[in-house]
This record gives structure tokens, sequence and C-alpha cells, in this order.
């Protein structure tokens, strides 16, 4: 089952996740401010687009969600595996201001409500996590780099140091680009080989001497359910960030002159 659903013009929602005040989903690039290339919801600071057309979309999205941008967090990413641990004293930083974000961050975990876990997007994977008897969230930017440096198991780690089990922990694999919009060269393939030496089915196909079609969302999935999670707590999507034009910018399919769109997890204050 498709775990996302389009909510209105501008974000989908995963399905089921949204209640008890809780909040997830996924920004389109569609129902903004911004023009040309950045048409017209980019939410991204980086991309050289319009400050203030970014500030609006984004003040746009607060207002949908009822989750005032002033009690967002945002990264700086670098495709690393840094995982900050997010209270309630963190928000607003990189809410409004780029250079403010945590700095060298590609994921965030909290416990706290009333802070908005933001990371931008326009092909990687965007992993959500739940844990719902602990009230905890997590949000992790995967792109080839974090994925194959183990973020996923990264923020399994973080949430097993807060004292929760892998069991307890739901999972779902948001919009990024599919394998067969996907191609790598050997050099990454022999870095996703070293973490799946135990994996029967890999998450790739050769298409020639040095070209393969890789399956990030797959090669997420399994690394996830080798750090512990049931693969019964975890959800993938279907939705591809280039093939699905009218929804998504694609950095690949645009030639890396694009907006970015947004995930987002968070329990509003009661």
């Amino acid at each position: 089952m498709e775990p996302f659903f389009l909510k209105n013009e501008q974000f989908f929602l995963i399905d089921g996740w949204n209640k008890e005040s809780l909040v997830a989903g996924f920004t389109t690039k569609n129902g903004g401010l911004s023009r040309e290339e950045f048409a017209s919801l980019n939410i991204g600071f980086h991309v050289q687009d319009e400050y203030n057309s970014v500030c609006q979309n984004r003040e746009l999205i607060g207002d949908l969600l009822h989750f005032p941008i002033l009690n967002w967090v945002g990264a700086e990413q670098t495709h690393g595996i840094k995982i900050a641990k997010v209270k309630s004293d963190d928000k607003g930083i990189g809410a409004t201001v780029y250079e403010d974000s945590f700095k060298n961050t590609d994921g965030f975990f909290t416990k706290d409500a009333g802070v908005l876990l933001t990371l931008c997007y326009a092909d990687c994977v965007p992993l959500y996590f739940y844990a719902r008897t602990q009230h905890a969230v997590g949000l992790a930017h995967a792109g080839w780099k974090g994925t194959v440096r183990g973020i996923g198991k990264e923020m399994v780690n973080v949430f097993q140091a807060e004292n929760v089990s892998p069991d307890d922990i739901f999972v779902v694999i948001g919009p990024s680009i599919c394998e067969n919009c996907y191609i790598v060269d050997d050099r990454v393939i022999e870095l996703v080989h070293n973490i799946l030496e135990d994996v029967e089915e890999k998450p790739y196909n050769l298409i020639n001497g040095n070209q393969y079609y890789l399956n990030l969302k797959e090669l997420n999935r399994l690394i996830l359910i080798n750090a512990g999670i049931p693969e019964e707590n975890i959800q993938v999507t279907k939705f591809c960030t280039s093939c699905h034009t009218d929804q998504f910018f694609s950095h690949r399919r645009d030639k890396g002159k694009t907006g970015r769109m947004m995930s987002f997890i968070g329990w509003k204050e009661d």
C-alpha cells in the first residue's frame, strides 16, 4: 500500500501517521511563489532562489500545517551521517536563515512536542522514523553517500540510545529517485556491495562495464532491516522524484538547476 497521499497542492502526508497531534509528510513543487526553474514551491535556501520567495513558501507550508515556521528546525546538509538530537528550545534554528542552520547535519531526532523537523531534497531519500509508545520521531536525508555511510543505521542507534528498541520503530521511505532513473558507476557499487555482503538479491543491476542502475530506496530498506528494524515495520513509496515531473523537483532530471522539496515530521503542542 502506498504510504503517501496528496493532502493538497502543496504537500503529501503519510497515511496513518498524522494523528494524535503528529504531522509527517513531503512537499511538492507546486502552489508556491518561486519563479523560473524554481517554480513554484521551492523550499531550499541554498539554490540561488530569491530569499523572500523561499521564506514566503515556507510560511505558506507552516500556515497549511498549522505549524508556525518559527517552530521549525533546518540543517546545512552535507551528505554525512551526523544526527542532531533536538529539543523544543532549538525551534527556529535554520527556519528562516540558512546560515544559522544546524551545521554538517543530515538527520534529526526528537521526543519534544512543538518542534517540526525539516530537511530538503531533490532526488535523495527521505527516511521517516516513528516510535509512538516512546513519543520519538526522526528524519534523515540519505543520498548515496549518506546511505553507504549508514545514516539509517545511525538513526537506529540514536533511538536505541534513548531506550527505544528497533522492534518499536516504524519507518517510511519517501519520494526519491527510482532505480530506472538513477545510474551510478562501479566506485559507488563497490561501496554498496561492501555493506550488503550477506544479501542475496542486490539492489542494483549492471547496464554495461561501468554503469549500474541503483535502487536507493531498496538499499536503505535492506540497511534498516540489517540494523534491526522488522521488515513489516518498513513502508516504501512508489513515487519517484525524477519520473513524476508534475509533482517534484529532480536534481538529475533538471540538470542541477532546480528547487528543493522538504520532508517534515513533528508533534504539535497540545
